[in-house]
Formats: structure tokens, C-alpha cells, sequence
């Protein structure tokens, strides 16, 4: 038997299969483990590592193409900044002696973004350690006109973190310090530069978990996690960076080192500047510090995977999750039948259930294995004997855990291998998360190659996913702004947790009114009034 679980004492799980779930390996499988035919790739880093052994053709070649200049693809027109000079080269090495980066072919790999759907053209990427020299950096850009695109591990989905024109290109790659951990008070404070999943692996190794966990965990720096309001996987237990996140360094335009750096949870003086910066995908300052508090790691962790026949049924099986499952409830996942295909064709992970219209992973952690698994398992017998579920599997170790988080995590990666992705990352009250969903579908017909669902169910967030063999600007004429009136018509937002970055940025006003956007650039002409920091992202040029 691949994983063991508290169902077999319910007698749910019999001769290593679960009998109420009446799964039926197919042919192919007949041969592999009887319960659980567990995914040949277990994480996202060893998924790296495959991807960087193999060579990808047919659908996939397009991942060859060199990508078009955002500029070039967009049509947009370069903003009055001055041009960096050898006077500028040589204040750099000066000021980052070794740090300073000129050779095109490393700047290649920062001015092109993640999914190779936009591309600047900055010939200077300089590598600060400090916050100070980070402060010398934005002085002295600030006085010469020069425009900064702050990045960090560059995993962003909606063009934030790459440059559009020649912008300096400021990284925080070499500001990974932890500085400091408090084991009482779990309150960790950390350079932005920190990989999510480093910090996950240095505070596990005292008890404590990051509140946050994205796929993209181990790249993406908690700077940027912070400057895009990242929301992840764990956001249904821990909530958001907002709440979690506890005091700030940053750097100003100016050059003005702001140090809200603060360990306490609670301070009510005055107005909480940190909450500017969070969120504001580097526009009004470069986060150059983190204080963040982190919760104790659970003694129990639980996954369960389940397939259902229909979207009301799914939010019926979420309903009873939060009734029944309550405090220990962490995560609650769904993906439709496309997700799950596209991460088979294209990665081999291969499903233990059944073929089902949508799937489900529930995550459950807290402090006692034998309640948190009494509890799962009542709720398991329940959604089974309703009807609500159709198949199903549970895991307790860590690898099985991870094999059956890695069906969902992977889905991203998966879908880049397949063409030209249209992401899109909305929320929507629950009953009509789906819909839009089953509505592009219609609309786009065979334009498109592949559209797919999935998200994060618990609170309200849907990845819509839109594929085509290479990019085409009819299809992205037919999906936007057509999704963003129809997200605005059934009272969501465009953005839930990837920001609105490049892509979004004249989409704001299907979101906030005009006042609220108003009330933002006057911000940003507080706070960056010569507009240096990451131009041509975030808000429209003009109030709409």
C-alpha cells in the first residue's frame, strides 16, 4: 500500500483499495501499486531538473522563439528618462564593485519573464547587498532621470518584474540574509533577496513554517512575495501578507531608507505605512526588508485527493470541509479534468483516481495526528456516502503528501510546456467561479488550444488559463477586455493575488473606481514624483 491513513481503521480502505471510492486502475495501471500509483515527480524543483534534461519540439517549439519586446508587442511609447551613460558605469562599479552586469547574455535572462511573454531591453543589472547601497542606487538614479525595475526571483505572471524599455535593472538576488529569529514569538526578519522555500526549510528546522507557500517557492524571493501581496496555498489558514507580515525597510525613490522594520504584532501608532508598500509591485519603493510572523509547524499534516462529477457538488464538499474539518482545515484545492491532463502529457504525473469532471486536495494540519485523522475521516465517509464524491485517496507521509501536491503545483509549468499562455487570476463569489470558465470555452471555441481551470476554492480565487500554439492578438482581443466586464459584472476582481503588473495595469477601473485610482497616483507622485520606480506598471498612465 503507497499511503496509509486513518480510513483503513473506518474500514473505508480495504486490500489497499478504497472501497467506497470504487476506483478501477485503468489497463496500463493494472500492473503498478494496487492504492495509490504515486506521481513519478514529486516537487517542483525535481521537475526543474527534469525540464533542464530534456529537449522540448512539436507544441512546445515555440519555447525557442525568441520573444518579442514588450515595447515592440504592445506598442508602447518610451517615457522621458535619461539614458544610462559611462559616467552612470563607472559611479556603478564604483558604488557595487563585481556587482555590476553589462554582458547581454546574462541580462537576457532578466529581461525576459518566466512564462517568455514579454521582454525588455535594460542593458545594466546591478546586484545590491544592502539596504544602504540600495538607497545610493535610487539617489542617484532619482537625480539623473534614470528609470529602476526593482526584481526579484522573476516568477511573476503578469509582467511586473521585467523591464519594458532599457530601465536599470536592480536585483535583490544577493540580499538573502536572515537576520534574525525570534523561537518564542516566531517572528522572522529577513533581506527581501530570501527564497521563500530556503526560509520554509531554515524556520522548519526550529518548529516553524512560512505563513506563505506558492509553486513557485523555490525562486521566488519574500520580497517580492510581499510586493505583489502574494496569496498561495496557505492563505486559507494563515490569511494574508497584510495580516502576517509585521514591519518593513525600504527604500524610497529619493533614496530614503524607511525603517518600519518592527517585530511587534501590535502598534497602533499612527498610520501603518507598511501597508503602502505591500502590494504596490515596487512602484512606490524597493522592499529591502522583511519582518514577518510565522506559525508554528503543525505536528499533523493530512492530504486527500478527490475526484467529483460536478462544480456544485465541489462546493457542496467545501461546505461540509469548513463545517466539519474547521480549524484544521489549510488548504482547499480544485482543478478540472484539463489540469489533470495537461500535467500527465506533459510532466507524466500520473493520477490516482479515476477520471472525474473536477478534482479536489484538501489539506488538514494541526497538533494531534489521531484527532486530525478522526476528523478527516469522518468527513471523508460522509462527502462518500452522500454521493458528493466519486473517488478518492488520502496521504500521511510527507512524500506521498508532496506527490499529491505536485498534481496541483505543477499545473503552471505544465501548461508552459504546452504553447503561448493567457493567464488570468480573478475572484469570484463561489457559485460563479466556474462559469466563466464554461463561458470562454463557448466563446473561444477552437481558437483556443486549451482553456483550464483551478484555484484556490477556499477563498475564491480561480486560475483561468488560456492556451494557443503561439501568441495571437485576435484571441487576446476575444478574452480581454470581454473576461474583465464580465468578472466586474459579477462583482469580482481581476486580480487576486498576482497583481495587476504590465498586463493588467489599464484594466484597473474594472475593480476601483476612478476616486480610489486617483487617490493611488497621487500616492505615487508623493512618493515617486520623477516616476523612476517600475514605470509602465500597476496603474493606468491617466485616470480612466
Amino acid at each position: 500500500m503507497q499511503c496509509r491513513s486513518a480510513l483503513f481503521k473506518r474500514g473505508l480502505i480495504h486490500g489497499g483499495k478504497a472501497k467506497a471510492f470504487s476506483w478501477t486502475p485503468k489497463r496500463s495501471e493494472r500492473d503498478s501499486q494496487a492504492y495509490l500509483p504515486m506521481p513519478t515527480v514529486l516537487c517542483k524543483r525535481d521537475v526543474q531538473l527534469q525540464l533542464r534534461r530534456r529537449q522540448f519540439h512539436s507544441t512546445a517549439s515555440y519555447r525557442d522563439q525568441e520573444v518579442e519586446f514588450t515595447s515592440v508587442q504592445y506598442g508602447v511609447q518610451r517615457l522621458p528618462f535619461a539614458v544610462v551613460t559611462k559616467e552612470d558605469l563607472m559611479f556603478f562599479d564604483g558604488l557595487l564593485p563585481g556587482r555590476v552586469v553589462t554582458d547581454p547574455d546574462v541580462l537576457e535572462a532578466s529581461n525576459v519573464d518566466w512564462l517568455r511573454t514579454m521582454r525588455g531591453h535594460s542593458q545594466l543589472l546591478l546586484r545590491p547587498r544592502t539596504t544602504e547601497e540600495v538607497s545610493q542606487i535610487l539617489r542617484y538614479c532619482n537625480d539623473r532621470n534614470l528609470a529602476v525595475n526593482p526584481q526579484g526571483g522573476n516568477t511573476g505572471l503578469v509582467g511586473g518584474s521585467v523591464p519594458v524599455f532599457d530601465e536599470i535593472i536592480v536585483s535583490t538576488a544577493q540580499m538573502n540574509n536572515i537576520i534574525s529569529f525570534n523561537t518564542k514569538s516566531g517572528v522572522l526578519v529577513c533581506q527581501a533577496g530570501c527564497i521563500l522555500e530556503n526560509l520554509n526549510n531554515y524556520v522548519e528546522e526550529q518548529d516553524f513554517i512560512m505563513p506563505l507557500d506558492l509553486a513557485s517557492k523555490g525562486s521566488c524571493h519574500i520580497g517580492g512575495n510581499v510586493a505583489t501581496n502574494a496569496g498561495g496555498l496557505r492563505l486559507l489558514r494563515y490569511g494574508s501578507l497584510r495580516g502576517t507580515v509585521l514591519g518593513l525597510e525600504v527604500a524610497l525613490a529619493d533614496g530614503t531608507a524607511l525603517n518600519c522594520l518592527t517585530s511587534l504584532r501590535k502598534d497602533n501608532t499612527g498610520y501603518d505605512l507598511k501597508q503602502l508598500f505591500i502590494g504596490a509591485e515596487g512602484t512606490l519603493g524597493i522592499i529591502t526588508a522583511v519582518s514577518i510572523l510565522c506559525p508554528r509547524k503543525p505536528g499533523s499534516v493530512n492530504v486527500a485527493l478527490l475526484g467529483c462529477d460536478s462544480f456544485d457538488k465541489l462546493l457542496d464538499i467545501l461546505k461540509e470541509s469548513t463545517g466539519m474539518l474547521g480549524e484544521i482545515l489549510s488548504a482547499f484545492e480544485f482543478m478540472d479534468y484539463s489540469c489533470r491532463e495537461i500535467v500527465y502529457e506533459r510532466l507524466k504525473l500520473r493520477n490516482p483516481l479515476q477520471e472525474a469532471p473536477f478534482y479536489i486536495l484538501i489539506e488538514t494540519s494541526g497538533s494531534n495526528s489521531d484527532h486530525d485523522q478522526e476528523k478527516l475521516s469522518r468527513f471523508l465517509e460522509k462527502v462518500m456516502t452522500s454521493g458528493l464524491v466519486i473517488d478518492g485517496t488520502m496521504a500521511t507521509e510527507e512524500s506521498k503528501i508532496k506527490a499529491l501536491w505536485a498534481l496541483r503545483e505543477c499545473i503552471t509549468e505544465a501548461l508552459r510546456l504546452e504553447g503561448y499562455v493567457y493567464k488570468y487570476d480573478i475572484s469570484l463569489p463561489l457559485e460563479k467561479i466556474y462559469e466563466i470558465v464554461v463561458d470562454m470555452k463557448s466563446r473561444l471555441g477552437v481558437r483556443a488550444k486549451r482553456v483550464v481551470g483551478y484555484g484556490h476554492l477556499g477563498d475564491g480565487n480561480l486560475h483561468l488559463n488560456i492556451v494557443s500554439p503561439a501568441y495571437d492578438q485576435q484571441l487576446l482581443g476575444s478574452i480581454e477586455p470581454y473576461l474583465y466586464e464580465w468578472t466586474a459584472q459579477h462583482c469580482g476582481s481581476i486580480s487576486a493575488e498576482h497583481g495587476l503588473g504590465f498586463k493588467k495595469k489599464n484594466f484597473i477601473h474594472f475593480s476601483k473606481p476612478k476616486a480610489a485610482v486617483q487617490i493611488m497616483q497621487q500616492m505615487k507622485a508623493i512618493l515617486d514624483p520623477k516616476g523612476i520606480l517600475n514605470p509602465y506598471k500597476t496603474l493606468p498612465s491617466s485616470s480612466p
